[in-house]
């Protein structure tokens, strides 16, 4: 069985890996753009900020590696066609500029997302720059060390934590989004209203509510133009989101509007033979039982790892995800899983909510923190879909536990009486989430005696 890759980060790494693991007998050819394998682009922040004193250990998988089990990679190679009819694909050594023609039996598509790159005047001077891959992580450090105020351009979890780390370096540090609160996909307001506070409390600025419609300076970037003021900057970070790199695959697989593909619950695409995973397309989200684009980590090697379980014979379905994220910025500690209500309104799903704010252990312990937890559930089935936490202390794996729940399809009367154990060192006697899930059912109870009554 000859197995055609075409990309190598997280799916494909993931993929190449169990096909290895099931097929050891496969033919394998990887093609990837870049001269590096398995890149965590999730911690270039943390490269910026000195956490992680090298690049080079943010990969998980080297060339080397995958060549010492007879896999054949052609790196620094770009896929110029694909023939999904007659199984032969075409690629270009980016080096030489030689075309090279290749068949396979079975072709995998993993060939993630792009930062999204609208035509903003100025965007072509020097230091404007993307945040997505080694090299991106390796020119941002290059160029930070000489100025002293960057600018990063988007809201979301990798330009938060970008101002994080430039702000720790010393810099002066402006965010600028075009929504009104950072991170508002995965959090509500009052989840994300503390951590703006941090921002500025360090002296970060905040220009919310802002368009940037140009870039100005003589050859390099010095000034930021929104449409409401001009900001000095010496280094700029676009960080406004990624959209699928499937181009290449137009009228040959079906795909959402975005240009995600769209795979069955198998990883298949629409033509045979051929699989997907990954950035680059769609996946099952269970909260609303629709596909959707959701580009994170941990579905790209999940996704990965079904294409192998599935290359030969459909086994193993995708569970579907929740799109359960984590994030770290200064003394918070933050977790998203599910809808938020915002998210539910659009998906016309109609929901209620329940929080709690109270410390996360008896009051009798020496040391507490405050916990804040909310919990969405939609309305008449009363079926979880949600959950958001924020804390001092690290409680995330809450939403993992929440992303279990809406997995299974559980309600919340469920989730009220779960069984989680108590000791004060770690929760109280009615855990956290068992007090949030039974909050909602309160709250049913009444407005369904309220109902009633009317």
């Amino acid at each position: 069985m000859k197995v055609a890759v075409i990309g190598c980060t997280h799916a494909g790494t993931a993929a190449i890996k169990n096909t290895l693991a099931l097929y050891p007998e496969a033919e394998i050819e990887v093609f990837e753009r870049n001269d590096t394998v398995s890149f965590l682009s999730c911690g270039i922040a943390l490269y910026v900020g000195g956490v992680v004193e090298k690049a080079e250990s943010l990969f998980y998988a080297s060339v080397d590696g995958f060549e010492d089990k007879g896999i054949k990679m052609h790196m620094e190679h770009e896929v110029v066609t694909v023939d999904t009819e007659q199984k032969q694909l075409e690629a270009r050594d980016l080096n030489s500029g030689e075309f090279t023609i290749h068949s396979y039996d079975k072709l995998i598509i993993s060939t993630g997302s792009w930062p999204l790159t609208p035509p903003i005047p100025g965007s072509d001077l020097e230091n404007v720059v993307l945040c997505k891959n080694y090299d991106h992580a390796k020119e941002i450090i290059r160029r930070s060390e000489h100025v002293n105020n960057v600018t990063v351009v988007g809201g979301g979890y990798i330009g938060v934590e970008l101002v994080e780390a430039f702000e720790e370096k010393g810099k002066n540090v402006t965010l600028i989004d075009a929504e009104s609160r950072i991170l508002n996909r995965y959090l509500d307001k009052s989840f994300t209203d503390p951590v703006e506070q941090s921002f500025r409390d360090k002296g970060v600025q905040l220009l919310l509510n802002e368009m940037v419609s140009g870039f100005e300076g003589n050859g390099k970037v010095e000034k930021v133009i929104t449409n409401k003021c001009e900001v000095e900057a010496e280094l700029v970070v676009m960080c406004i989101g990624f959209r699928p790199n499937t181009d290449l695959f137009k009228e040959q697989v079906d795909m959402l509007p975005s240009g995600a593909i769209v795979v069955d619950q198998y990883m298949r695409t629409s033509a045979k033979d051929v699989y997907a995973a990954g950035d680059c397309c769609a996946v099952p989200y269970n909260p609303t039982g629709k596909a959707a684009y959701i580009p994170l980590a941990t579905n790209a090697v999940r996704m990965g790892t079904l294409v192998a379980q599935n290359l030969v014979e459909a086994r193993v379905p995708h569970p579907g995800t929740q799109g359960t994220s984590g994030l770290k910025i200064y003394n918070h500690y933050i977790g998203s899983t599910g809808l938020t209500e915002t998210a539910a309104n659009i998906n016309n799903i109609e929901v209620r909510s329940t929080s709690i704010e109270e410390t996360y252990r008896p009051d009798f312990m020496p040391e507490n923190n405050l916990i804040q937890l909310k919990l969405v559930y939609e309305v008449g089935s009363n079926r979880i879909v949600g959950a958001q936490v924020i804390s001092d202390i690290d409680l995330t794996q809450v939403v993992n536990t929440v992303s279990v729940a809406i997995a299974n399809g559980m309600t919340i009367e469920q989730l009220a009486l779960t069984d989680f154990f108590f000791q004060p060192h770690f929760n109280k006697p009615v855990n956290y989430l068992n007090e949030v899930a039974l909050k909602a059912v309160q709250q049913e109870t009444v407005l369904e005696k309220e109902t009633t009554e009317v």
